[in-house]
């Protein structure tokens, strides 16, 4: 892997607002675990996945990584045939 796609791994806007609303929900969890509280454990859950679903939706509004031209022309190349003598 090389320095660049390293250096960028998930430093955006996007996977940082995911990731912080979905630990407040894993917290909401574990707090409520101590409490005994089986509503508010059901509701850390839901934050959980509120969480995944603002970071993806932050992602397709162009907040999220952006594909490299490298890959893209990777994955537009058709391999080139093997042949065996």
């Amino acid at each position: 892997m090389s320095a660049s796609a390293r250096a960028a791994h998930g430093h955006t806007p996007a996977a940082w607002t995911g990731v912080i609303i979905a630990f407040i929900g894993f917290m909401i969890s574990g707090v409520a675990m101590i409490l005994p509280n089986v509503l508010l454990v059901w509701a850390g859950f839901v934050v959980v996945v509120v969480g995944g679903v603002v970071g993806k939706a932050m992602q397709m509004a162009g907040m999220g990584k952006q594909p490299s031209r490298h890959q893209a022309q990777v994955a537009t190349e058709k391999p080139a045939a093997v042949s065996v003598s």
